[in-house]
């Protein structure tokens, strides 16, 4: 299958904010620059691709400062895409007198919904079930109504309903799949959520639709240092394997839960240590239970949600401390009956092994603290400044990125002779979002003009926004892009081509666990898609039929070593097991 459409071409598809193989070229040259060149210098470096860095480099390049970010794997391959893929102000922490965070977040979910991504963040209703009469309805009340209350005073809660408190009888009919005798009633109330890989793509785009060099699969091994100052980085290439260095003003560690590997390149006095808490979640298919709306369970360490997703439910999550492999953070057997226990209290019929249709694990880099829970550890950011050069941001949650993003560039700036305007992105939109309402409002034209479901239509407005356009001139370009991935009748053929040409994808593991989420959506997890996926990639990548085998054979590698290690007791033996397959690297002539 050979995409007939290439960019550049004419008729092709938008060039804003491309991150195809040309222009990660282009981005590796400019870096490469700065150590010939002294007037080609960056005003900052980004490292770590994930939610925060991605966020700093949009922040940084809206400033109008020369800024380059690199991430050592793929873009959110880490924590930013495996996460709960929840925009929320986090109702628990109203328990735990977090005002300040909630207010913070709360605002950060209204201006995503509103502005900056709208085809990505989406309101989702929730039930908070009611377990004791009289006393819980009143206290839970009341931190909802504080939660909507304070919602309401951001500013930003259009699209938002208010809460509504259910009866038994109300709370079946919203959600018939419950067990009767395991709730008294309810309070339904909103939330929202995002396809947290695609919003980490979108932001790098926009960055580099702003000006931003951007360049994945490149790994910072050290620091340059001159008269006790950080002046640089030395950069591994990833896919080439070549080492260069690069300089600049101030370089910004958004590593999340590497950040103490990262800072401790420079030194063994950093201000700050981070914690990884592991977080496992389980997809089922939705007609395994019956609801309308997503739910939320007490339990004894922390909460259980339970997510609308498409055609899915995401169920999670644990809470548990992670001292293993940070790179592939694995899920054990205790973790997957952990959830499985919790969320089957409520159901009438209970789901079984059999049921779990994908797992998924990720880190929370988590601010080390004195509890050995890292339930009760800080979900708050600090950025601290360890030595001249150097600017390191950690903690947070993933709502409040752009807070954390601004923070980071607003201390980087501090420290140099420039005068930076103040941090602009709550009023940037990403690429995407300009002229979603109206490419929505369209669906059923598209839909008639491409030949295509209008079903089909709105599951790519809600990854792309307005973007979609260009995926469907792809698919009406060739026939052949416009049919589904085998064993993901979701995804399109042309969603690969536009992957790898907009979208910096790399590698097949790329297209199908992060620009599009068949490895958790299907139930061979893309073992039947990943022989089609390297087919669309290779004329576009320049692969030989050799880096075709490998990329499919390491791909179905990383999903059994995946499923072996869920099979496994613990920690430790699940780690050991998914360990078992290496990173993919191309074949260096």
């Amino acid at each position: 299958m050979t995409p007939r459409m290439q960019h550049g071409e004419p008729g092709a598809t938008s060039t804003r904010g491309v991150l195809d193989p040309a222009f990660r070229a282009a981005s590796l040259e400019t870096m490469r620059a700065t150590s010939a060149d002294p007037e080609a210098e960056l005003d900052l470096l980004i490292i770590g691709g994930g939610v925060v860095g991605a966020g700093a480099a949009l922040d940084a390049a809206t400033r109008g400062l020369k800024v380059a970010i690199v991430e050592a794997r793929d873009w959110a391959a880490g924590t930013s895409s495996r996460s709960s893929k929840l925009i929320h102000g986090g109702l628990r922490y109203l328990e735990m007198l977090d005002f300040a965070l909630v207010r913070e977040a709360l605002q950060e979910r209204g201006l995503l919904i509103d502005r900056i991504a709208p085809h990505l963040v989406r309101p989702v209703p929730f039930l908070y079930p009611l377990t004791k009469r009289f006393i819980e309805r009143p206290y839970v009340g009341a931190g909802i109504a504080l939660y909507d209350g304070m919602s309401l005073a951001s500013g930003h809660s259009r699209g938002v309903p208010f809460h509504r408190h259910l009866s038994r009888k109300a709370t079946l009919r919203s959600a018939p799949s419950l067990k009767d005798e395991a709730f008294v009633g309810s309070i339904r109330y909103y939330d929202a959520q995002v396809d947290d890989a695609r919003l980490v793509m979108d932001l790098v785009r926009t960055a580099a639709n702003y000006g931003a060099v951007a360049a994945n699969r490149v790994k910072v091994v050290d620091f340059v240092r001159e008269a006790g100052r950080v002046v640089g980085a030395q950069l591994a290439d990833q896919e080439s394997g070549e080492d260069f260095t690069v300089r600049a003003k101030q370089i910004v560690n958004a590593t999340g839960v590497w950040t103490d590997e990262t800072q401790d390149l420079v030194t063994d006095r950093g201000q700050l240590r981070v914690k990884a808490s592991k977080g496992v979640h389980l997809v089922v298919p939705r007609d395994r239970f019956q609801s309308t709306v997503g739910l939320i369970l007490r339990t004894e360490k922390s909460v259980l949600f339970v997510i609308p997703w498409g055609r899915h439910w995401i169920i999670g999550t644990t809470d548990t401390a992670w001292t293993l492999d940070k790179a592939h953070p694995a899920a054990s057997s205790e973790d997957i009956d952990y959830i499985l226990d919790h969320v089957n209290k409520v159901l009438k019929r209970p789901l079984t092994r059999e049921d779990v249709e994908g797992v998924y694990a990720g880190l929370r880099p988590l601010l080390a603290g004195e509890s050995d829970s890292t339930a009760k550890l800080s979900r708050e950011h600090v950025v601290t400044h360890p030595v001249p050069g150097l600017v390191v941001v950690a903690g947070g949650k993933y709502t409040t990125y752009r807070v954390m993003a601004r923070d980071a560039i607003d201390e980087a700036v501090r420290s140099m002779d420039l005068n930076a305007p103040v941090s602009c992105t709550e009023t940037i939109p990403l690429l995407g979002a300009e002229g979603y309402q109206a490419a929505w409002n369209s669906r059923h034209r598209l839909a008639r003009t491409s030949g295509l479901h209008v079903s089909r239509i709105e599951h790519l407005l809600g990854r792309y926004g307005s973007l979609a356009r260009d995926v469907l001139a792809l698919a009406t370009s060739d026939p052949e892009l416009a049919r589904p991935l085998p064993g993901a009748d979701d995804y399109l053929a042309a969603e690969v081509v536009y992957a790898t040409t907009h979208e910096g994808a790399r590698h097949v593991e790329d297209v199908l666990t992060r620009r599009t989420r068949v490895s958790i959506e299907s139930w061979d997890r893309g073992v039947a898609a990943a022989p089609v996926v390297a087919g669309i990639m290779a004329p576009l990548l320049g692969w030989s039929q050799a880096q075709c085998e490998r990329e499919v054979a390491f791909y179905e590698a990383r999903v059994a070593a995946e499923r072996a290690s869920q099979e496994q007791p613990d920690d430790e033996s699940a780690d050991e097991t998914r360990l078992n397959v290496e990173d993919i690297v191309p074949v260096r002539d």
